[in-house]
């Protein structure tokens, strides 16, 4: 063998355990990235999808978990009155005040945006309205409107959950709107209540 030839072959077999260091670290690089990957994917579902922390109920606030979120352009039968989610409409109800009565599938969606649905008897005292309207100014995510059928003089609702009252004048409505608009029941926090259907009055 010539020393050329030993050359050669002292450079090959070094160059060899080189060529398997690589392959390991590309292999192990692969490996990482989809693993980052997953991750990444797990956590948008989660901040999408979950609320962020456990939903502290109001005294009298009734809970009705795991509310379908399907989209339907067919009327609905809901379980509850008026309904806390469901299947619903692709398009929400804008946000704001509404003197006539708006149809529960887009309300349902703008409950699945965060918004607070206040509705009350349509005979109910001008007084009292007059309340449940100065209650949503300033909010971008709160719905007024009349019911007609209602179970008691107000009713109001977020994904999930519902707080029958007997007054517009009781205390924890307010609450109920502080706590809830936007709040850790919402499906798709961050969500916008303008842009969708209907043209409130205020």
């Amino acid at each position: 063998m010539t020393k050329s030839s030993r050359k050669i072959t002292r450079e090959a077999s070094h160059a060899q355990p080189r060529t398997r260091t690589s392959r390991r670290a590309g292999s192990a690089g692969w490996w990482i990235a989809g693993l980052i990957g997953a991750i990444a994917v797990v956590s948008l579902i989660f901040v999408v999808y979950l609320p962020s922390r456990p939903v502290d109920l109001l005294d009298g606030v009734l809970s009705y978990p795991n509310q379908a979120r399907d989209h339907s352009e067919v009327p609905q039968t809901y379980a509850q009155n008026p309904p806390v989610g469901g299947v619903h409409a692709s398009a929400w109800q804008n946000c704001g005040v509404y003197d006539q009565p708006v149809r529960n599938e887009n309300a349902v969606h703008s409950l699945e945006h965060g918004a607070v649905w206040i509705t009350y008897q349509p005979d109910l005292a001008a007084d009292q309205v007059d309340k449940l309207r100065a209650l949503a100014r300033g909010h971008s995510h709160v719905l007024v409107s009349p019911y007609p059928g209602l179970p008691k003089p107000v009713v109001v609702s977020a994904w999930g959950l519902q707080l029958p009252l007997d007054s517009a004048n009781d205390s924890r409505l307010s609450l109920f709107v502080s706590r809830y608009e936007q709040g850790p029941q919402t499906p798709e926090r961050g969500a916008v209540c303008t842009g969708g259907v209907g043209t409130p009055i205020s």
